[in-house]
């Protein structure tokens, strides 16, 4: 039983239990919804309202406004009811179905005559009395009231009020079923109420309150509330139930909350979230919708603009701070907030985020998620990239549909943001895994591999397979010249010999490097370095010359400090020369060796090749030697010389063989060309058998060397053509010297 479990939790695999507990922690998230979730949410559904507001060709709504110009020709507000009762007058004359007050009569006019008549000191009891017999502004705007359809606006405050008898003010019918919705909707302890020969003769009465979410931003207001300890609907509800002549309101509840607000008869049935609170769909603001107060008065307003209208009165007046930020708008009127709610259920037009749609986000979030813990581990990194771009504009296009097309807000957020969660836990598992395959893999080759192919197998561990491919590769050798004599003075310190070869292969082994070459292996005091491999490398051939003039420059730097330190101590200074030869061609690169053991390496006649030139470049007293490949793809880089035609021991095929004497600057100077020009006098010569000529020629190309280093090559052809005088070479001779040593 614990092997089967084992083999299925190797199988399932670390990454995949990771995702599987993130993607549930993600859905505990959800179920417990804290703010900055929902604020996500919200915030996604203000992208879909500003990608597409409501738009209608109906306005059956106008709000006539309080603005500036009202407030400049009739004075601050509030004014005397009088002339709000001449407002509704007008409005109603002109045939305005029910109108609406975003305002409030909470005190007594304090423009009444009979408060004027207490006012006033100076006045004479004739005119005192007289006052006090005509009817007060608040029966003139009772009055108004009864002979309209009006709704008064009241509102939910949190300080404590004394409102007077409230048993006597009408209240709108509240029907319910249980449960209880009370628990669930939005409370104020106190309500504000108008005067109550106001309330009395009003068609109907409603909260104006708006309660903005936590971030300031009007999305939902509450369709009814609790306030003064009893329900109360809003503004807008109240409109709606007496404009259509409903007698009453029913809330739909459940045990998780509020469902639904109707009217009674069921003309209006408002979708609410579970606090009783209406998703607004706001349209983008629209001044055609308002209509100033002063235009009303002055009788120059377009009657259609009122006729058969529901009328809102509010303000948009600045001073009044009666602005709310919305969706759409940072800067809407109050007002205007209650006027899209009456267009939008006028119009059919109200967004419903149902009680199914948090289960319908915990459902595509669990299938999503599930998906990628099974399949992200099997498919690439781009499939998975590709898939998960699909399912994400798919989820997107879904919700955008349902809003678009059916009104109903669905959460995307969520789904997508545990999706991208469970992926991003996943790819870092597999990460950090990768990261330790790879510190392995340095741990174990570091230490006898090239850092360059050491990081290039930890990038790519599917190379460290037995095996090999054809490459054109450069190839170089190195050795140190008079090893044995170096040896012989450190014969009483051995660990002195360490530290100097040391010295050598380090700034050595670094100009290999900083030319992109690869070091093959250490043999002693030499070195064995390979290019355009595991890297590409277009340039290998001029990479590995260039190598090889750092490292005799910084040989020469060693040489010179090593002989300060010998004069310093008194001790004798033996220098340290190297000889290099580098090859190209075809040749085989990859893991040579056992299933147990194996290194990176190069095999072919060209490996050869290089180590056989390396040796001759005591011979010829040189330290550079190249074959005939590499100098033809460094000849307009580099001041290059032709040193010989041999067949190296163990080859029958000859080979032009080649010095390198310095890089471009060198190969424009005068002087180069005088001594390449001599030394090819010379083998001319010395090929057409002309030993007097060749002679002479090897004289002038000693006399030309200077800095060049090619005196042992006239040597060696002075002393090839005294063997030649007397042995001369056989009548097919073309040139070719076969060499007898390695």
């Amino acid at each position: 039983m614990k092997k089967t479990l084992s083999r299925w939790g190797q199988r399932f695999g670390l990454g995949r239990a990771i995702g599987l507990f993130l993607l549930f922690v993600f859905l505990a998230i959800r179920v417990w919804d804290p703010p900055p979730l929902q604020e996500l949410r919200l915030r996604s559904f203000d992208l879909y309202q500003l990608l597409y507001p409501r738009v209608t060709d109906q306005r059956p709504v106008t709000i006539v406004d309080i603005d500036e110009q009202s407030l400049r020709a009739y004075g601050q507000f509030p004014w005397a009811r009088t002339r709000i009762a001449e407002l509704i007058n007008k409005l109603t004359a002109m045939g305005a179905a029910i109108i609406g007050f975003d305002v409030i009569f909470a005190e007594p006019d304090r423009l009444s005559p009979g408060v004027a008549a207490d006012s006033f000191a100076n006045l004479d009891d004739a005119t005192r009395e007289k006052l006090r017999s005509l009817p007060s502004n608040d029966d003139v705007l009772a009055a108004a009231l009864r002979r309209s359809r009006v709704v008064l606006g009241q509102s939910g405050i949190s300080a404590p009020i004394d409102p007077g008898d409230l048993s006597s003010i009408p209240r709108t019918t509240v029907a319910f079923r249980p449960p209880d919705p009370t628990p669930w909707l939005v409370k104020f302890p106190h309500l504000l109420v108008n005067t109550p020969v106001l309330e009395k003769a009003a068609a109907g009465r409603g909260l104006f309150s708006i309660v903005p979410e936590r971030d300031g931003i009007v999305r939902r207001i509450p369709i009814v509330m609790e306030a003064g300890g009893q329900i109360v609907p809003a503004l807008s509800l109240e409109i709606l139930r007496v404009g259509f002549a409903a007698q009453a309101i029913r809330l739909i509840t459940s045990e998780a909350g509020l469902d639904q607000v109707q009217t009674i008869p069921p003309r209006f049935q408002l979708p609410t979230d579970a606090n009783g609170r209406l998703w607004v769909h706001f349209s983008r603001p629209e001044r055609d919708i308002y209509v100033s107060a002063k235009d009303v008065f002055e009788g120059t307003v377009a009657p259609e603009r009122i006729a058969g209208k529901v009328i809102l009165i509010g303000t948009s007046a600045i001073g009044l701070l009666d602005i709310k930020t919305t969706p759409v708008d940072p800067t809407m009127p109050g007002v205007e907030v209650h006027a899209q709610v009456v267009e939008a259920a006028m119009t059919g037009s109200l967004l419903s985020y149902p009680v199914y749609a948090k289960a319908v986000e915990l459902i595509t979030a669990f299938l999503v998620g599930i998906a990628i813990v099974i399949f992200a581990p099997m498919i690439g990194a781009l499939p998975l990239l590709i898939l998960g771009a699909c399912v994400g504009g798919g989820l997107a296009a879904v919700s955008w549909y349902f809003f678009q097309g059916q009104n109903l807000l669905l959460d995307v957020t969520f789904p997508l943001m545990s999706s991208f969660g469970v992926y991003a836990a996943l790819v870092f598992v597999n990460y950090v895994r990768e990261q330790l395959d790879r510190q392995r893999i340095r741990s174990a080759f570091g230490q006898y591999l090239s850092p360059t192919l050491v990081e290039q197998l930890a990038q790519n561990p599917e190379k460290l397979v037995l095996g090999g491919e054809e490459r054109t590769m450069t190839i170089m050798f190195s050795d140190v010249r008079g090893f044995t004599t170096i040896s012989e003075s450190f014969k009483d310190d051995p660990q002195g010999l360490t530290t100097l070869m040391n010295r050598l292969l380090t700034p050595t082994s670094n100009a290999i490097q900083a030319r992109n070459g690869t070091i093959d292996k250490y043999m002693g005091d030499a070195i064995m370095a390979f290019w355009n491999a595991p890297l590409d490398d277009p340039d290998h051939e001029a990479n590995a010359c260039d190598a090889a003039l750092d490292m005799l420059e910084r040989l020469d730097e060693l040489n010179a400090e090593r002989k300060r330190e010998a004069e310093a101590s008194g001790k004798p200074f033996i220098p340290i020369k190297i000889g290099i030869g580098i090859n190209t061609g075809r040749v085989t690169v990859g893991n040579m060796g056992s299933d147990m053991r194996f290194q990176y390496t190069v095999l072919g006649d060209a490996v050869n090749l290089a180590s056989r030139i390396e040796g001759q470049t005591k011979s010829y007293g040189v330290p550079i030697l190249i074959g005939a490949r590499t100098a033809e793809a460094v000849k307009d880089k580099f001041a290059v010389v032709e040193i010989d035609f041999i067949t190296v021991k163990g080859k029958t095929e000859p080979e032009v063989v080649y010095t390198v004497v310095g890089r471009k600057a060198v190969a424009q100077s005068s002087d180069f060309e005088s001594v390449r020009t001599s030394v090819q006098q010379m083998l001319a010569r010395y090929r057409a058998r002309d030993w007097t000529g060749a002679i002479k020629a090897a004289e002038a190309c000693r006399a030309a060397n200077g800095a060049f280093h090619l005196e042992g090559v006239a040597d060696l052809y002075e002393e090839r053509i005294q063997a030649f005088e007397q042995n001369p070479p056989p009548p097919e001779w073309n040139g070719v010297f076969a060499l007898q040593t390695k």
